[in-house]
This record gives C-alpha cells, sequence and structure tokens, in this order.
C-alpha cells in the first residue's frame, strides 16, 4: 500500500488539495497536518465577521467530512522535521509518517516590529495590547480588547489593516491607521484609489495618518501605552495591531533543502509552473509557495484566496495524474470588505499605472487600470457586475483606448 500524500499545512490551500485529490480519484492514503487546533477554516472572515462578533469560525468543511473521505487530519501538531531520503516526516513524540509525496502549504507568518522599535528593547509579541491578526485564536483576541470607546492604532494600511480598522470601528474603538506609505493600499493599488479607501474611513470617524511611520512602541508595566510617530507625535493606544505585512513559513523548506526565490520576487519556496519544487515528489502551493509560468523564467508569489485555490486544483491534478489545469490562472482575482462596501480587483495592477474613474457615486467607483496603453486591471467598489464581466477583457490585453 502506497504511503499516499501528507499535506503540511491545514489552511485553505491545504484542505482543498485534500478534497481536489479525493474528486480527482486519489485513492491513497492522505494527511493533513495542521498547527493550529481547530479544523482548517476560512481566514478572510477574521478581520470581518469574526472579528466583529457575528460569526465564529467558518470551517471550511465539518470535521466528520475528512474522516468520511477518509483523509487523516492530525491537528495541534507541529512538524518537527522531514527525512527525504527515507520519505518520512517527523510530528514529533517519537512519532513518524511515511509518504510518497509530500506537499508543503505552511502559509504566512505575521511581521512583527523589530526591539529596537520597542521602548526598552522588548520583543513586540510579549507586550500586553500589541496584536497580530492571522489565526482565529487573534481575533478572538483582538475582538476581547476592542471594548466602546478604546484606543486603537493599526499600524499599516493594506488589506488586513483597513479590514480590521473598520472592525474596530464598529465595535466602538476609537481607531487611527498609521501608514508610512503615500496612501492607503498604496503597493497594492496605488494613490487614487487609496485616497478614495481614506476618505471610506475617514467619513466613518477612523483617523488616517499617511506618510508617517513608527518610531517606539511606548510600553508601561509591560503593556502598551501608546506610539511615538518617526515625525515627533505620539498617539495613546490602549491596543495597537500590527497590520505590516507578512513573511512566508519556509523554515521546514529550508531545513530540507529546497530552493527558496529571491526576496525582489516575493521569497517562498520556489516552485515550477505546476507546483513542484526543487526535490522530487515534493510540491509547495499557497502563500508560502513562488511559482514560476510556464516558460520557468518568471517567479511570483500571490497571498490572494483565489489563486490557492487554483492551485490546488493544478497540485493535485499533478499528484493524481490527471494533469487537466494548464497552468496558474491568467486573470488575478482578490477583493477587500471595509464598512459596507465591497472593493474587487481583477487583473495585475500596479501602484504607478494609469488610473481612469469611468464611474463613480459617492463611495461606490468603477476605475480601469492601463500601462503603455494595455488594460492591466478593473477594481470597483460596489460594482460586482461591473468588474467581474471584465475578466475577458483583462485577459485579451485590451488597449485601454477601446475602453475610455
Amino acid at each position: 500500500m502506497s504511503a499516499g500524500v501528507v499535506i503540511v499545512g491545514a489552511g485553505l490551500g491545504g484542505a482543498r488539495l485534500a478534497e481536489n485529490l479525493r474528486q480527482a480519484g486519489y485513492s491513497e492514503p492522505i494527511t493533513l497536518i495542521g498547527k493550529e487546533s481547530q479544523v482548517p477554516y476560512d481566514r478572510p472572515p477574521l478581520s470581518k465577521a469574526v472579528l466583529r462578533g457575528e460569526r465564529d469560525l467558518v470551517a471550511l468543511k465539518a470535521e466528520e467530512w475528512y474522516a468520511d473521505n477518509h483523509i487523516h487530519l492530525l491537528l495541534d501538531t507541529d512538524v518537527q522535521g522531514v527525512d527525504l531520503a527515507a520519505k518520512s516526516v517527523d510530528v514529533g513524540a517519537g512519532e513518524s509518517l511515511a509518504f510518497e509525496t509530500l506537499v508543503l502549504a505552511t502559509g504566512l507568518e505575521p511581521r512583527f516590529l523589530p526591539p529596537s522599535a520597542v521602548q526598552g528593547g522588548s520583543a513586540a509579541a510579549e507586550i500586553d495590547g500589541v496584536h497580530v491578526l492571522r489565526t482565529y485564536d487573534d481575533a478572538l483576541e483582538l475582538r476581547a480588547a476592542a471594548r466602546e470607546g478604546v484606543r486603537a492604532v493599526v499600524v499599516g494600511a493594506g488589506f488586513i489593516g483597513c479590514e480590521a480598522a473598520a472592525s474596530l470601528s464598529l465595535l466602538g474603538a476609537r481607531v487611527t491607521i498609521v501608514e508610512p506609505a503615500p496612501s492607503a493600499l498604496h503597493a497594492a493599488l496605488g494613490p487614487t484609489i487609496g485616497a478614495r479607501v481614506e476618505k471610506l474611513h475617514t467619513d466613518r470617524g477612523v483617523t488616517v495618518r499617511t506618510g508617517v511611520g513608527v518610531r517606539e512602541l511606548v510600553t508601561a508595566d509591560g503593556a502598551v501605552t501608546g506610539i511615538e510617530l518617526d515625525d515627533g507625535t505620539t498617539l495613546d493606544a490602549d491596543l495597537v495591531l500590527l497590520g505590516i505585512g507578512s513573511i512566508p513559513t519556509t523554515a521546514l523548506a529550508e531545513t530540507i533543502g529546497l530552493e527558496l526565490s529571491d526576496r525582489s520576487v516575493g521569497g517562498g519556496i520556489a516552485c515550477d509552473a505546476r507546483g513542484k519544487t526543487s526535490a522530487d515528489g515534493v510540491y509547495a502551493l499557497g502563500d508560502v509557495a513562488n511559482w514560476s509560468d510556464e516558460t520557468g523564467e518568471f517567479g511570483r508569489r500571490v497571498e490572494h484566496w483565489n489563486h490557492v485555490v487554483e492551485q490546488a486544483k493544478i497540485v493535485a491534478d499533478a499528484i493524481a495524474g490527471t494533469d487537466k489545469a494548464s497552468s496558474t490562472p491568467v486573470v488575478h482575482y482578490f477583493w477587500t470588505d471595509q464598512f459596507d462596501l465591497k472593493i474587487q480587483c481583477l487583473g495585475a495592477p500596479a501602484a504607478d499605472d494609469e488610473v481612469h474613474i469611468v464611474d463613480e457615486d459617492g463611495d461606490k467607483f468603477l476605475a480601469y487600470f492601463s500601462r503603455d496603453g494595455i488594460l492591466t486591471g478593473v477594481v470597483g467598489a460596489g460594482r460586482a457586475g461591473a468588474v467581474m464581466k471584465m475578466r475577458a477583457t483583462v485577459a485579451a490585453r485590451t488597449p485601454i483606448s477601446e475602453l475610455v
């Protein structure tokens, strides 16, 4: 009997891979290993409905589904090591699991401010009142701290920072966002859309400080009391949420000698266009994986929900031998929910692309992005139908002159 597939990482990528393997007719053993104690769950609601207490954990599948589909779910388990020669995974307590194929879906780890940016040189993770938002437990801890009137500072105006700031505000916190870039969502969508997102927040009582960074977390008796900014001002704070990005969880990949991608293209585990790593029989997918295109020349690491779902299909087909998927998706898609508005993006717009606002009504808008005369992306707020019907147009690299 084959040792089957062992998947390290029980997030969206790992869970969908297990599901797709069974759908592809793969009948050998599957083991799904997760560090957290919860059944695999969806992360996007953490900064929104879960943080606000409107929903509990959003499981991807009920726990009994895994048993019904003969998928061994091994939770609350931190993999200690991998022996590629012996094809075994060390799961601690003297236990190891054999595998025929190994898949790493280890995801991301949130960034913390360095000790040099904390009063007294302490580790930011050890300061009471300092939070990150990556796991279900993180969301519960942040929700418990977000009582009415609490002074909350969110460091970072990316997707997590903006979503969490909106949720904290709706919970009654007095929220300030601090962002060193010129605008909110600047790296992803640039200053034009960023300014609209800022207005969405400021119109609802959130203070947004862009173009200024954090000099130091101010503490007293082991708890955060404020943030000193690099312009010399200090913000009082009862809680601080760090939304300053994440890094690929590559420690396990490094210990077994897998090739990693350069930071200039996002870092992570280097893979081909089917998720194969530099070691035979080892794949990687999801936020930790940096897949090349079909030519093998262009690496990229994409942290979007739909991209992970597509990768899971591709890897499942490769392992099962069905190989129905030809490549990673041509048109990227992501979205963010802030207050009562859904902002969606198709394509790969850059911060310095030309932006064409083609429709607007209050907070709602539709914008086309172009570079060198070619449509690169479509972004809409409250314009779901108008955005989604543009998928083929974006994929076709349509001249912007045909659209505006």
